[in-house]
């Protein structure tokens, strides 16, 4: 089951300085509600890049700790914040480049789906 949450991204001003970036991803944090036994993902920039492959097998190696429940962060404009990217297990990374969050996300979801098929031993990776 796939359930996707969408937190709103806090008004920032046109030139916002560091202490009011930080307190608007603080805020943003406070909304989101993360399982205690959920294995978390946070996109950020300085995650890990991984192939395909080593997705799935992190993600078969997971579900054989017992671990049912996968979460997913994306990061708005300004990233995520520390205390988020802290409670993580992996920081992931899908590119030295910036992509719109609404962009990574369909990467994502096709990323998952794609380790999904290989550890089933299906035909969609190649």
């Amino acid at each position: 089951r796939l359930t996707i949450t969408e937190i709103p991204e806090t008004q920032l001003p046109k030139e916002p300085s560091g202490a009011e970036i930080s307190a608007a991803l603080e805020a943003e944090a406070r909304r989101m509600e993360i399982p205690e036994r959920a294995a978390v993902f946070a996109l950020c920039v300085e995650g890990r890049q991984m192939s395909s492959e080593k997705l799935a097998e992190n993600l078969l190696a997971i579900a054989s700790r017992g671990i049912s429940r996968l979460v997913f962060i994306i990061g708005g404009s300004n990233g995520l914040a520390e205390r988020i990217k802290d409670r993580a297990d992996y920081r992931l990374s899908m590119s030295e480049m910036t992509f719109p969050h609404h962009l990574a996300r369909v990467m994502l979801l096709e990323q998952i789906y794609r380790a999904f098929n290989i550890s089933e031993g299906g035909k969609y990776h190649k």
